[in-house]
């Protein structure tokens, strides 16, 4: 089985987070995602920076989803819809 990294940002001073943004490649298994997930994560932090990330209480979410071909014409749900 097959795994998508899905990133997600929030805020603690608003209560919001931004919807999941799917990363780019597959990876073989949870574990391998995890472990770019907890790199990807503190890569995001240092690109927002010290001052932004305390401003606004930034922090990072993220998870391994399971991925499952569809069929065709049938949406995933990370598909962005216009």
């Amino acid at each position: 089985m097959k795994f998508i990294l899905a990133m997600i940002l929030c805020s603690s001073v608003t209560g919001t987070c931004m919807p999941p943004v799917p990363m780019p490649g597959m990876y073989n298994d949870a574990y391998d995602c995890m472990m770019d997930g907890y790199v990807k994560a503190i890569e995001k932090i240092e690109e927002i920076g010290r001052e932004q990330l305390n401003e606004h209480g930034l922090y990072i979410r993220f998870g391994c989803n399971p991925y499952q071909e569809q069929e065709k014409g049938l949406p995933s749900k990370f598909d962005i819809v216009s």
